[in-house]
C-alpha cells in the first residue's frame, strides 16, 4: 500500500509541470487553465498563487531565482517579488489556437518545450529547445500533444511522448550539443490512458503519469514495467520528487471535463497529491539564462499589451 495525502485546499482545473526547488525547499507547479503559477511551502503548509496573463503550460526555475514560464504565445521569465515578466523567446511560426505545453530543462540547463493545437489536437505541434542565449530552435514537428519530457541521470537518454499516440520514445542524446540521436520505442499505454508528464528517479527509472489511466507507472531503463501505483483520481498529469531528501513524490492532477457524477466519485480530482513510494529522485536542473532579452519586455501581467 502507498500512503497518499492531499496537499493544500486548492483544486486545479489542469494541474501540471511540478518542479521542486532545493534552494527554497518549495514545490512549484501550474494550473494551465486558470491560468495560475503555484508554490507550496511544505514546512508551513502554505500555497501561494500568481495569476498568469495567458494559459501557462509549464515552467522551469532559472539560476537567478526567477521562474521561466511557457505561456501560450511566448517564453518569459517571471519575478515573483515584483510581478514583472521578461520576454525571452517566441516561435517564428504561430498558428491559430497554438499554445505551449510540457516543458523541462535538460541536464545542461537548456529548456525544452512542446507546442500543440489547444482546440483540434491536429498534428501541428513542435518540440523546441531554448538555449541560454534565448535562441528557440525547432527540434521535432508534427506533434499532437507533447509530453513526458525527461532525461536519464547521465543525460544521455531523452524521453518524449506524443500523448495521443499512446507511446513514449527514448532518444539517444548528446549532452554537450543538445542534439537527439537514434529513436526507439520505449513504452506504450493502453487506451484510454495516455502518457502525460513524468520524471526520472535516482535509479534511472522513469515515472509516468497516465492521464485517464488512474495510475502512475515506473519503467525500468529498458522500458520494462517495474511498478504500477494506482491512484484515486482518473487524471494524474505529472509527477516530481521533492522534500529535503527528494523522497516525496508529488503528483499533479486534473478535474477538467469530468461530469458532476465523476467528480463526486473522485473528490481528489484536481488536488496536489504527495506519495511515499520508497524511492528518491534527482534535483531538477535550472534554466541557465545568459541574459539577452527580446525588446519590449513588459512590466507586469496586469499591464501587458
Amino acid at each position: 500500500m502507498v500512503d497518499i495525502q492531499r496537499i493544500g485546499s486548492q483544486t486545479d482545473t489542469l494541474g501540471e509541470g511540478p518542479v521542486w526547488c532545493p534552494r527554497q525547499q518549495a514545490l512549484y507547479w501550474v494550473d494551465i487553465r486558470q491560468p495560475t503559477l503555484r508554490r507550496l511551502d511544505p514546512a508551513g503548509g502554505r500555497v501561494e498563487s500568481w495569476q498568469m496573463p495567458e494559459l501557462v503550460g509549464s515552467l522551469a526555475l532559472a539560476e537567478d531565482d526567477r521562474v521561466l514560464v511557457a505561456l501560450s504565445s511566448e517564453l518569459a521569465l517571471f519575478d515573483l517579488a515584483t510581478g514583472a515578466f521578461e520576454r525571452i523567446a517566441r516561435p517564428q511560426r504561430v498558428l491559430p489556437d497554438q499554445r505551449f505545453n510540457d516543458g523541462k530543462c535538460d541536464r545542461q540547463g537548456r529548456f525544452w518545450v512542446g507546442s500543440m493545437n489547444n482546440i483540434t489536437r491536429d498534428p501541428e505541434g513542435v518540440l523546441y529547445c531554448l538555449d541560454p542565449h534565448g535562441k528557440l530552435v525547432e527540434m521535432l514537428s508534427g506533434i499532437r500533444i507533447p509530453n513526458s519530457l525527461a532525461w536519464s541521470p547521465d543525460g544521455r537518454t531523452m524521453y518524449f511522448a506524443d500523448s495521443l499516440l499512446h507511446t513514449i520514445h527514448a532518444y539517444a542524446f548528446d549532452p554537450a550539443t543538445g542534439t537527439q540521436g537514434a529513436k526507439r520505442l520505449f513504452a506504450r499505454t493502453d487506451p484510454p490512458a495516455i502518457p502525460d508528464g513524468g520524471t526520472v528517479d535516482r535509479d534511472g527509472y522513469l515515472w509516468s503519469a497516465e492521464y485517464d489511466g488512474w495510475r502512475l507507472t515506473r519503467y525500468a531503463p529498458d522500458g520494462r514495467i517495474d511498478r504500477v501505483v494506482e491512484l484515486p483520481v482518473q487524471r494524474p498529469t505529472s509527477c516530481m520528487f521533492g522534500g529535503p531528501s527528494l523522497d516525496i513524490l508529488y503528483v499533479t492532477t486534473a478535474k477538467q471535463r469530468l461530469s458532476e457524477a465523476e467528480l463526486a466519485r473522485q473528490p481528489l480530482a484536481g488536488a496536489l497529491l504527495a506519495l511515499d513510494v520508497g524511492v528518491r529522485g534527482l534535483p531538477e536542473p535550472r534554466f541557465n539564462w545568459a541574459g539577452h532579452p527580446l525588446p519590449g519586455a513588459c512590466a507586469s501581467g496586469e499591464g501587458r499589451p
